[in-house]
């Protein structure tokens, strides 16, 4: 069991003069889900090396055991330091493919062509797709077959418009992600804000927030079982 996740390389939160990156949690909760599993990880980004963690992410009130965990095991982040650049990364070599989230993904993920083209290479061989909190924001431009957004009719999620607006956010980022899941046709589902939610849709799984990124890895794991 192969799979692929993929974590942003972008590290400004707009023009605020703040750095952002990927959130720790929803990288270090799932990779844990699917390494204790026994799959076989590897992670790529789009310009490969190290991603960028976003700070907040790293605060100590930001801590989980599966972050600690992280923190303790220093082949783990020496893996993280090594992520292959994603223009080199190859589907077929994958049983599935799983986005952790943070911000960063909204200004690059969301419109890398080599994460859409991987993307619907996956749905198109009929493996999974998973992705966390922001990172849904990578499923704006990938296609169905039928030409159509692949959200379409499919029930997702992803961090709310008022998780955005509580974190002070919603003038900041590039797009509501939200509003872009709904604009395209995808049937939105969540629960309270930072609860726990996760949803699958055939081969697509999504979670709302930091808090469901285990359950969105179990989701998805369930679906290679």
């Amino acid at each position: 069991m192969n799979i692929l996740m993929v974590l942003t390389s972008h590290d400004a939160l707009g023009d605020t003069g703040e750095k952002t990156g990927f959130w720790l949690e929803e990288f270090a909760a799932p990779y844990y889900v699917f390494k204790d599993a026994g799959a076989r990880i590897t992670l790529a980004s789009p310009a490969g090396g190290q991603p960028p963690i976003d700070p907040k992410s790293d605060a100590e009130d930001a801590q989980t055991a599966a972050t600690d965990r992280f923190k303790a095991s220093e082949a783990d982040q020496r893996a993280l330091a090594s992520t292959r650049p994603l223009s080199e990364v190859n589907a077929d070599d994958y049983d599935a493919i799983f986005y952790p989230g943070g911000h960063g993904p909204l200004w690059d993920l969301a419109e890398d062509a080599d994460s859409i083209a991987l993307i619907e290479a996956f749905c198109k061989a009929g493996k999974p797709v998973g992705a966390v909190c922001h990172a849904p924001a990578v499923l704006r431009h990938p296609r169905s077959a039928d030409g159509e957004p692949l959200v379409k009719g499919k029930r997702v999620t992803g961090f709310s418009n008022s998780e955005e607006e509580a974190v002070g956010l919603t003038d900041v980022v590039p797009f509501l992600l939200e509003d872009e899941l709904k604009s395209k046709g995808g049937d939105y589902q969540r629960t309270d804000d930072w609860g726990a939610f996760a949803v699958t849709d055939g081969l697509l799984v999504t979670g709302q927030n930091p808090a469901s990124s285990e359950e969105a890895a179990k989701q998805l794991l369930a679906l290679l079982e």
